[in-house]
């Protein structure tokens, strides 16, 4: 079986697991305070363009979403998302269970907009009783999204500047980054997520490494005491140098978005080959993450020998699946699944 069904299925990049294994008779210090997060956090910054900015390593998405809200939002305060956000449909609760209530607005192709998030904001502000009320203190989008989607600049300058008319934190969830800002549509660099946002962060779980996630805080407000945050919630690694060791190899030379980059070409060739069959997009994504609408006996002919995701029942002849390319795919098995896909 050649599996489709997830970025993260694969352990990490080889040159991950040679700096790991040259490293393993060293001695660091502990809490991600060592050489190899000090030199982690220099190698990203050089993309950033951003020198008050500071990275803290962690050790999951679902982690860092909670911690990064946790730690930004008074008990009081609600974070705003799309209706399929990540934090609202998949963490089990996890940000409720901090405190903090979920905004959830309607997205369109998991994307919400500006003037959607003014709304919001509006809604609040003329309100006569917000000391009864939440109050929507951050947004929470990602990049891409759940749907592979992503923001152009000009949306992102938009959100942003809602956010900042309205005293909000922008906080993105990176945890395909790499696939986003390595699409063929992508306008969007690091450095522009690091003027826009107050904070963001890169993920490593399915970007090429064992596990990780570099949370990038721009925001100086956000800065303090976000380590001690990060210690109540349990995110605090105590042999945090491997993080660091993995972030600085992935962002040393480029790694990250070579390998990223890859995945998304791979899923251009999978996406051509859907539409050269006459299969529709479920959501016209051009990053790694692709969903289509296919005949039952389709998704059951392909399941023969591809492992993929199976989203949901359109009709009862019909459902949408996705197919998902990775760092670690190959191009053989990218050719195979072109192959069965023109043969349908």
């Amino acid at each position: 079986m050649i599996r489709f069904n997830n970025d993260y299925n694969h352990g990490a990049h080889p040159r991950i697991l040679e700096a790991l294994a040259s490293t393993n008779g060293e001695s660091y210090g502990g809490y991600g305070i060592d050489p190899w997060c000090e030199r982690a956090a220099e190698e990203i910054g050089k993309y950033l363009d951003c020198p008050e900015a500071a990275v803290h390593f962690l050790v999951g998405g679902t982690q860092a979403n909670f911690t990064v809200i946790a730690s930004a939002l008074k008990p009081f305060q609600a974070v705003v998302c799309a209706d399929s956000g990540h934090i609202h449909v998949h963490e089990t609760g996890a940000v409720e269970h901090t405190g903090h209530k979920i905004l959830a607005l309607p997205g369109k192709d998991g994307k919400i907009t500006a003037k959607q998030i003014a709304g919001e904001a509006e809604k609040y502000r003329v309100s006569g009783v917000r000391e009864h009320i939440v109050q929507p203190k951050m947004v929470y989008i990602s990049f891409s999204t759940e749907y592979g989607t992503i923001y152009s600049k000009g949306e992102l300058e938009e959100i942003s500047r809602v956010c900042k008319e309205y005293g909000l934190y922008l906080f993105v969830d990176g945890a395909r980054l790499g696939y986003g800002l390595g699409s063929c549509r992508a306008d969007v660099t690091l450095k522009d997520l690091a003027r826009l946002t107050d904070v963001f962060y890169i993920g490593g779980t399915k970007c090429g490494a064992l596990f990780g996630e570099a949370v990038v805080i721009v925001n100086p407000l956000l800065q303090e005491d976000f380590r001690s945050c990060m210690k109540q919630n349990g995110a605090m690694l105590a042999k945090g140098w491997l993080l660091g060791l993995q972030f600085y190899e992935l962002f040393r030379d480029g790694l990250y978005f070579e390998i990223t980059r890859k995945a998304d070409e791979y899923a251009m060739r999978i996406k051509k080959a859907f539409e050269e069959r006459g299969i529709p997009s479920y959501v016209e994504s051009f990053t790694n993450q692709q969903f289509v609408v296919v005949e039952n006996s389709v998704a059951e002919k392909l399941a023969e020998k591809y492992v993929f995701e199976y989203e949901e029942k359109i009709d009862e002849n019909h459902c949408c699946i996705r197919f998902c390319t990775s760092w670690s795919i190959k191009a053989e098995e990218v050719d195979a699944l072109v192959r069965d896909i023109l043969a349908l």
